[in-house]
């Protein structure tokens, strides 16, 4: 065991200023943070010059459990302070030999002052090699980096359950939802999973955190469209292109201080607009052939978008994903291969295409410059997937595109419940139809992707749609309730006296 300062070298800083005493050569400078410096110079094997300093801290050379000599720094300037540090060491491995502790045990304690900004991007890199997704490792970066800086976790030995418990406590009090605090649970809760499997920690410091109740606190719930908002958003989609080129403009009333145009606003569009707004836009862009072609085949491709969503079950991302090699639209029944690494479940799936959804697909893409690519990806994917053009032109912003959609077409983006429609809304709607057609819920459990059943049933239907008084009706009819003479069969016959007869006690009459 020794405690001693170690020496380093480092390179001559350019601004020293070099002189010689007692016949050796040294360097005196200062640095950014303005500490003057002074050390000796050497010349090393290669010809530079450097300088030798000395830590300004402590170093301890000691053995660890296992025997082997290691050098471990005090972060202490002063040597009494290290050699407390010193004399730790020396009992906590006299406690492992003894048997007090366990190497494991020693390993774990070892860890309790490691930094957790190492340890997270460690565990990021884990969630990479594991192939989670970009968004989904983003997701827990932020919220690991949200709740180590709000919570004060800098070190392994700082996780505490109850730090997070009131840090949750106000976040609620805040108004944040029940979802977005399990998010942030979630987050911390798997990244100390992941300390216990390595070794970092020897138990998980927020398994009894309860979870909040997201049932009684739903802030974004989502509900299905009927078939008449369906058809009408893929109207909308279809002609909202063309409309937004003929909106007529509107004046209102100036105010004092307002520039000039200032009140010319644009008309919105409406159900009873879209038609004729569409035809002044085609109109408006007769002298222009290929702009006007550009923007009718623009609205074909959003409500093919929105039509493949509501006829599939893709998620967005996923549809985002599909590739011309992914398709086989000449097969007997077309499908699509979705790919693994492209999925939400990491399985990869095939995803049936009804046959009029597949027959438009085709006209679709035989519009597209690289339609005739279409055969020869499908003939060798596997050699031209990742070269094949994308289904799809998505974009970025599909939720807002979808809620200049949804206005145009006349449906509310939120109801008189508080649901809302957006793109992932389509896939509540696929499960509903799926229901509404009696379709066993295995089989829509199986069209849906879903690994429980329950998932299907209870979130992704939509029971405000069903035809649940069309199967109350079904059931069979029964006797009028004011019929005197209705009788059951099994019960005994009451006597017609008002008191019990022979043989006959209270509890024989209340149970007849």
């Amino acid at each position: 065991m020794a405690v001693f300062k170690k020496q380093y070298t480092k390179p001559l800083p350019r601004d020293a200023e070099v002189f010689e005493m007692k016949g050796q050569l040294y360097a005196r400078w200062i640095n950014q943070r303005g500490r003057k410096y002074t050390a000796e110079v050497f010349t090393a094997p290669d010809g530079s010059q450097r300088v030798r300093l000395t830590a300004s801290t402590f170093t301890i050379k000691s053995k660890d459990t296992s025997g082997i000599v290691r050098e471990t720094s005090s972060k202490c300037r002063t040597r009494s302070a290290a050699e407390s540090v010193q004399s730790c060491i020396i009992r906590r491995r006299e406690r492992v030999i003894s048997g007090v502790l366990t190497h494991e045990e020693d390993t774990i304690s070892s860890h309790a002052e490691a930094a957790i900004s190492g340890l997270v991007t460690d565990y990021l890199r884990h969630l990479t090699l594991a192939s989670f997704a970009p968004g989904h490792i983003a997701h827990v970066a932020q919220h690991l980096s949200r709740l180590n800086e709000d919570c004060g976790f800098v070190r392994l030995a700082d996780l505490s359950a109850d730090r997070l418990e009131k840090w949750l406590g106000v976040r609620r009090d805040e108004g944040m939802g029940a979802r977005t605090r399990n998010t942030y649970r979630a987050a911390i809760h798997s990244f100390c999973e992941w300390c216990v499997r390595n070794g970092r920690l020897n138990a998980n410091a927020f398994s009894r955190v309860p979870s909040a109740d997201e049932k009684s606190d739903r802030r974004h719930q989502r509900r299905a469209l009927t078939e008449g908002e369906s058809a009408r958003l893929l109207k909308a989609a279809r002609l909202r292109p063309l409309a937004e080129r003929g909106r007529t403009v509107q004046k209102t009333s100036p105010g004092p201080l307002q520039r000039k145009r200032s009140n010319w606003r644009l008309a919105p569009i409406t159900p009873e607009t879209l038609e004729e707004a569409a035809q002044r836009g085609r109109a408006a862009l007769a002298g222009n052939p290929n702009e006007l072609r550009c923007l009718e085949r623009l609205g074909w491709e959003r409500a093919l978008i929105y039509k493949t969503l509501l006829l599939t079950g893709l998620r967005i991302g996923e549809l985002a994903s599909i590739r011309l090699s992914h398709v086989d639209l000449q097969a007997e029944h077309a499908f699509i291969e979705l790919k693994a690494a492209d999925e939400k479940n990491r399985r990869g799936s095939i995803i049936h295409i009804r046959a009029d959804l597949a027959t438009e697909l085709r006209d679709f893409l035989a519009g597209r410059a690289d339609a005739a690519f279409l055969i020869e990806t499908q003939r060798n994917a596997r050699r031209n997937a990742d070269r094949s053009p994308l289904l799809f032109d998505i974009p970025n912003g599909l939720c807002n595109v979808m809620n200049r959609d949804l206005a145009a077409a006349g449906i509310p983006k939120r109801d008189v419940r508080g649901r809302v429609v957006d793109v992932h809304a389509l896939r509540h709607t696929f499960g509903t139809n799926l229901c509404r057609a009696g379709v066993p819920l295995r089989t829509a459990q199986a069209a849906m992707r879903h690994s429980d059943p329950k998932l299907t049933a209870n979130v992704y239907t939509d029971p405000a749609l069903l035809d649940v008084a069309g199967a109350v009706d079904k059931l069979s009819g029964l006797p009028a309730a004011n019929d005197v003479g209705l009788t059951c069969e099994g019960m005994k016959k009451i006597p017609e006296t008002d008191t019990p007869g022979k043989g006959q006690s209270d509890a024989d009459l209340a149970i007849a």
